[in-house]
């Protein structure tokens, strides 16, 4: 019998057994017959299956998108086949040397691999929740300390320099919109036209979970947005359609190849949308908004993923410190 599973019975009847009884308990486990636990082991893949299958209906459930169900399949099905264990004989260990080999095979960053530790932490979280197992074996792995980089933002000149570089007015207003709402690409071209409120310079953005927010942008882009929408003759509801008929909706690979093309146009290097997001991050941070309602118009779950956003102008800091410190 599987060492954990006999572990679980032990646990499960300490409660009910006197020190004998429960000793002669553990000596009738040991004794039973090999062929029970040999057959369990082969039966393995069968049941890591099964289990990832619940978890990932779980997850669904919760409202997790497609995509990051996709990923989760993916990520924990690469460590059923690198551990080649029952999911139940997985140990910290095996996570440990899975994590390194991986990191080592493929020369991932720290990013990557705690990325791959937070996957497998909810999995085999939702595990000891839903009493497969006693105890995650990932609770002992550390959060992987990851190099502080100080990512690139967009400065005030090289925005103008891509507003100039535009040669429609569809592309000004994905500019202007991603400009001032820091919404995700995926969350602009979901978009519609009835979702723009204009009078409230407003619009209704579809999340990640498919969780709805306001987001908010200035007049620049309520002008340039009624600006394109005019100059339009179709009838498809998206707010962002392609320029040639049939003017369909535009894809998160339209706008991105889109931005790319107007980068190279501003001759400003890696334009794309997350850095207009992590631009309108740190701008708002450091003109003083609140990072709570940062969080929200990101439409982030936890504000520790919105501090990794955000990049404290040093200025301010050093100002702030004179005029409290000082």
């Amino acid at each position: 019998m599987i060492q954990a599973e006999m572990a679980a019975i032990e646990v499960k009847m300490a409660a009910h057994l006197t020190s004998f009884q429960l000793k002669k308990l553990k000596e009738v486990l040991r004794a039973c017959d090999e062929t029970i636990a040999q057959q369990y082991v082969g039966d393995s893949q069968v049941e890591c299956k099964t289990v990832l299958d619940l978890f990932l209906e779980a997850k669904r459930m919760e409202g997790c998108s497609n995509n990051t169900i996709a990923y989760y399949k993916a990520t924990v099905g690469m460590m059923f086949s690198g551990v080649k264990k029952s999911v139940l004989e997985i140990t910290t260990d095996d996570l440990r040397k899975y994590l390194s080999d991986y990191q080592s095979k493929r020369g991932s960053s720290k990013v990557t691999i705690d990325n791959i530790r937070r996957i497998l932490s909810s999995f085999f979280g939702w595990l000891e929740d839903e009493d497969y197992i006693i105890k995650s074996p990932v609770r002992k792995i550390r959060h992987i300390r990851q190099d502080v980089v100080i990512r690139e933002i967009i400065s005030d000149e090289a925005m103008e320099l891509l507003r100039d570089a535009c040669s429609s007015g569809r592309d000004l207003a994905i500019v202007d919109l991603l400009a001032s709402t820091g919404m995700r690409a995926g969350e602009l071209v979901k978009l519609n036209r009835t979702d723009i409120n204009f009078q409230e310079r407003e619009c209704v953005v579809i999340g990640k979970g498919n969780k709805q927010r306001l987001a908010y942008f200035d007049a620049r882009t309520k002008v340039h947005l009624q600006n394109y929408l005019a100059q339009r003759s179709d009838n498809n509801p998206a707010l962002f359609v392609s320029l040639a008929l049939p003017c369909d909706r535009l894809m998160i690979g339209g706008v991105e190849a889109r931005l790319k093309d107007i980068g190279s146009i501003a001759r400003q290097q890696n334009v794309h949308p997350h850095k207009f997001r992590r631009t309108f991050a740190t701008r708002a941070i450091d003109k003083g908004m609140p990072i709570e309602q940062v969080q929200r118009l990101l439409g982030h779950a936890k504000i520790e993923t919105t501090m990794r956003y955000a990049l404290v102008n040093e200025t301010n800091v050093r100002n702030a410190h004179r005029k409290i410190i000082a």
